[in-house]
């Protein structure tokens, strides 16, 4: 069996260390997807950390963030809003319903159709949730000021908005 070399694993960059290995996924560092990914991923664990001492994803945050802003809500719009299949916004209001967080109320002109609510333990636990995902942002943009942490908003909307 072949010997590794400790010389061929990498270390930690260090700046201004010309002999410093690349990281593994210096290969990938110019595109602009896999950046986003990364800042993702760096964001949602820090906020899933923070929501999870109230049992909730963050899928679950925003679908509560966006009935807020739209008391009254179909289903199959929540789904567009949340980018996912309509389908799977049916488990998701199972749960807040469960939690007595949101109701669904039968619409009536369509009996088939369901508004979706906030229910008043929802609008309070919200306000919270709100401060919780601010700071949460605050956290993992840390390395960021405020003037950078608006133009990358900024930039990121820029490009979602215009997809």
């Amino acid at each position: 069996m072949a010997k590794l070399s400790t010389a061929a694993l990498p270390r930690d960059a260090v700046p201004g260390d010309a002999d410093a290995p690349l990281p593994l996924d210096a290969a990938l560092d110019d595109l602009i997807g896999y950046a986003l990914r990364r800042a993702q991923l760096k964001l949602f664990q820090n906020l899933i950390a923070q929501l999870a001492v109230h049992d909730l994803r963050p899928a679950q945050f925003s679908a509560l963030a966006i009935i807020d802003r739209n008391p009254g809500l179909m289903q199959a719009d929540l789904a567009r809003a949340l980018a996912i299949e309509p389908p799977q916004v049916v488990p998701l209001l199972n749960k807040l319903e469960g939690r007595a967080l949101a109701v669904r109320v039968r619409c009536k002109p369509d009996k088939r159709s369901y508004g979706i609510f906030l229910s008043k333990t929802g609008e309070a636990l919200l306000k919270e949730l709100k401060q919780i995902a601010v700071q949460s942002d605050l956290d993992s943009t840390a390395a960021l000021n405020d003037t950078e942490r608006e133009q990358l908003l900024g930039l990121l909307r820029k490009v979602y908005q215009n997809a």
